[in-house]
């Protein structure tokens, strides 16, 4: 194969490792599974296979617990190498015999990288529990042992593996991952066990990556007639599950003699096979190139599932942060609806306003030019002398109160949302959400009082020349701005209601002709767009504050898995199977 063919795996590897799935959605557990399961085989087959076609070929024997794997290992080689037990799991740590002139392709990590290699010698010598032992934990197996056999064929190793059936879950992915390490698979069932539903389950998988299979059925009671029975009901079987086997053998019910072992004759056909496939190159290199495209192709259909199940993080993450947005964008809203409604110039706020105007100073100073409105309010404006920050402060709190108010209920409406969904519950575990932060109130007061800065400096900036200036400091810079911020809630910008009657709409009237009558219409709308501009700025930032601690949750999840870059990988490996069943 090309350079380039490896570089489409490499391209496909740095994907999957990329892979995030993160959020409970729907499969999100099976499709961690299937890229830790893309990732071991490309690792432990695929990649290796495809830089070393001519490396001898893995017969992988596996099937269900007790099916007797190693007793026909042990057959094979003819000395007691894998052992067996009555206790389950038996077979522990996977060993794999090859021909001592084979040792280089298996000593290293051109294959199963991930387990460790430890020689016959030394696993006897330490006495460490080793294939088949049934004392210890059952911890899955790290390590892979070695065994040189002159009895095994050059050209060909055989792999014992844990029961694809066991009762230890990590001798059961062990397993799993070896048959994907395959370029044969050797399947070991017996008389009574062969339509056991596990078994089959891993078949089909087999089937539906066009690895090659062969089936052993073992222990066939010795009696006239029920060999034949027995393989013509499992070649049935076979076929309706669309299950295509190379070879059948048939090992009748055996006798084991004193050292556990059978007698040569019972597995005679199983030998000659092997030694057979160990003499045929072509043979051999048209099993490797077949099992190699069925697993890419296999790897294809995983891209494609994993893509389908990282669209739906994508979505369900996006849904998430929508609905976090969504609900604090209603805040916003709703703080906007409480600025123009009047409701802020109302209350304290009204009463210090009016405090303001009703000075007999303030009066003094503008009454020539309104003596018609404080006709028109009479006795509505009319109060205890206060100073004009009194008003501004009790403009600030009003709106202070406001934004804490507004963006606690969006806070709460996105906690409910979040845990209406299981992937929202995830991220909203482990704290409150809708509490108000500590120093958010603090950061809200200094946010008002910046803008109030603000618009003190519009007012200074805008009375800056000769005749202005004296006017606006006979009135006072903080009464001025006071009467620029009433006209900033009261502006249509925010469409008011509740000023369209009473002393809150004249007294908004009476900042309005103040301004105009100190700068003029054109500037008092632009010194009233200004203001209104920067408020909004200062209110988004509050707000985003606030929905920070939700899109922090998201944000913490790491980056989304780009779909269609799996799409593209699927397609590339769906090309490069076709290539290597090409090149066959």
């Amino acid at each position: 194969m090309t350079s380039l063919s490896t570089g489409v795996l490499d391209t496909f590897a740095e994907h999957l490792r990329a892979v995030e799935l993160p959020l409970p959605v729907d499969g999100a557990q099976q499709a961690r599974d299937e890229v830790g399961a893309a990732l071991s085989q490309l690792g432990d087959h695929v990649v290796p296979r495809l830089e070393s076609l001519d490396a001898p070929l893995l017969v992988v024997i596996g099937g269900s617990t007790g099916a007797g794997k190693s007793t026909l290992v042990n057959a094979l080689v003819g000395e007691m190498v894998s052992r067996s037990g009555a206790i389950r799991p038996t077979t522990r740590r996977p060993v794999l015999l090859h021909h001592p002139a084979d040792e280089a392709w298996f000593a290293g990590s051109r294959i199963l990288p991930g387990l460790a290699r430890v020689h016959v010698g030394a696993a006897r010598d330490a006495e460490a529990p080793h294939a088949g032992d049934t004392t210890g934990d059952v911890d899955p197996a790290t390590s892979l042992e070695l065994h040189a056999e002159e009895r095994i064929p050059q050209g060909l190793a055989l792999l014992d593996a844990p029961d694809i059936d066991s009762v230890a879950t990590g001798n059961r992915e062990l397993a799993r991952q070896l048959l994907r390490a395959a370029d044969l698979w050797l399947f070991v069932t017996t008389a009574n066990r062969y339509a056991d539903a596990v078994p089959w389950d891993v078949l089909r998988t087999a089937a539906e990556r066009d690895v090659t299979v062969d089936v052993v059925m073992n222990r066939i009671p010795d009696r006239e007639g029920v060999s034949e029975e027995l393989a013509e009901d499992l070649r049935a079987m076979l076929e309706r599950n669309g299950i295509e086997v190379t070879r059948l053998f048939l090992v009748a019910e055996t006798e084991l003699d004193a050292s556990g072992m059978l007698p040569p004759a019972a597995i005679s056909e199983l030998q000659e096979h092997f030694d057979h496939l160990a003499a045929d190159a072509d043979g051999r290199s048209r099993i490797a190139r077949r099992t190699l495209a069925g697993a890419v192709s296999g790897l294809a259909g995983s891209t494609r599932s994993i893509a389908e199940h990282a669209q739906s993080q994508e979505a369900e993450r996006q849904r998430l942060r929508e609905e976090a947005i969504a609900a604090f964008s209603g805040s916003r809203e709703r703080i906007d609806d409480a600025l123009g409604d009047g409701s802020l110039l109302r209350g304290e706020v009204l009463a210090r306003w009016q405090d303001v105007v009703g000075t007999g100073e303030f009066f003094r100073s503008v009454e020539g030019l309104f003596t018609r409105v404080r006709d028109r309010v009479g006795l509505a404006i009319s109060g205890k002398p206060a100073p004009s920050v009194a008003a501004e402060q009790a403009l600030g709190t009003g709106l202070v109160h406001v934004v804490i108010d507004e963006t606690a209920r969006g806070a709460e409406r996105a906690e409910a949302a979040w845990r209406a969904a299981p992937a929202g519950r995830v991220l909203a575990e482990g704290e409150d959400l809708s509490r108000i932060p500590e120093g958010y109130r603090e950061d809200v007061s200094a946010a008002i009082r910046a803008w109030q800065g603000d618009v003190l400096d519009l007012v200074r900036q805008e009375g800056a020349d000769r005749r202005t200036k004296a006017r606006l400091l006979s009135l006072g810079v903080n009464a001025v701005g006071v009467a620029l911020m009433v006209v900033v809630f009261a502006s249509t910008a925010f469409v008011p209601t509740g000023l369209e009657v009473g002393a809150g709409a004249a007294t908004a009237v009476v900042g309005q002709k103040l301004l105009e009558t100190i700068f003029g219409d054109e500037a008092v709308r632009r010194m009233a767009r200004v203001a209104r501009e920067r408020l909004t700025e200062r209110l988004d930032a509050l707000v985003s504050e606030r929905s920070r601690p939700f899109l922090d949750r998201l944000d913490a999840l790491g980056g989304t898995t780009n779909s269609q870059d799996l799409v593209a990988d699927a397609d590339a490996l769906d090309q490069l199977a076709r290539e290597i069943r090409e090149d066959s």
